[in-house]
Parts: C-alpha cells; structure tokens; sequence
C-alpha cells in the first residue's frame, strides 16, 4: 500500500518562507504524478500545485504562481514545495498526493493517494 509523509510546515510571519516534503513508497514511484493541495478551515480543499510523471510537467494555481516551487527527487522518492513570499492567506492544512497518470492532475478526486497533511500557519 503506497504511502506518503508529508513534513516541513510551521509558522512563519508575513514574507517568510517554508519547504514542505513529501516521501512516497510502496507501489508509488516516478511514473506517478503528484500534487501539493491545500485546506483552510471552513473551505474546500484546493490545488496549489502539480508535477507529471518522469518530469512531464508542471503547473501552479495562480494564487501562488510566482511565489511556490514544485520539485521531486525521484533518487530520494521525495516531492518539494518551496513556498516564499508567504500570506497570511496560504495558512492552511497541506496536503500531498499522488495518482498513476504520466500528465500532471489538478482535480483532486482525481488522486489515488494522499497524506496526512502539514500545517502552515503564516501570520500578518
């Protein structure tokens, strides 16, 4: 059963920046494609940003475009979200998941697998 384990949240003030991890083992490898979601309270969960299998592609929602990085190290089975510039508007649950699709996927439902989440508190 793949699983995936998400670390890196934490708080930070306005302008700060964090990088989220996420390792992937089990059946998950390099021939999926993987997702960074985010959920505040009260909201539904939203695509942040997406990576294809084997370095197809990748693509960012336009709250964040600019400001986050999407990468994998597919040696270290680990997906990276550097976050810079951070909001208090990007607080939220994070969440990675991961599909066996080669494009990237910024539906949700989409997603057969999904971590924990991590918290990421930025504050004004």
């Amino acid at each position: 059963q793949g699983q995936l384990v998400e670390s890196g949240g934490g708080s930070v003030q306005t302008g700060g920046s964090l990088r989220l991890s996420c390792v992937y083992s089990g059946p998950i490898t390099s021939a999926f494609a993987m997702g960074w979601f985010r959920q505040a309270p009260g909201k539904e969960r939203e695509y942040v940003a997406a990576i294809g299998a084997m370095f197809s592609g990748t693509a960012y929602a336009d709250s964040v475009k600019g400001r986050f990085t999407l990468s994998r190290d597919n040696a270290k089975n680990t997906m990276y979200l550097q976050m810079d510039s951070l909001e208090p508007e990007d607080t939220a649950v994070y969440y990675c998941a991961a599909a066996p699709r080669n494009f990237y996927i910024t539906d949700p439902s989409r997603y057969d697998y999904w971590g924990q989440g991590t918290q990421v508190t930025v504050s004004p």
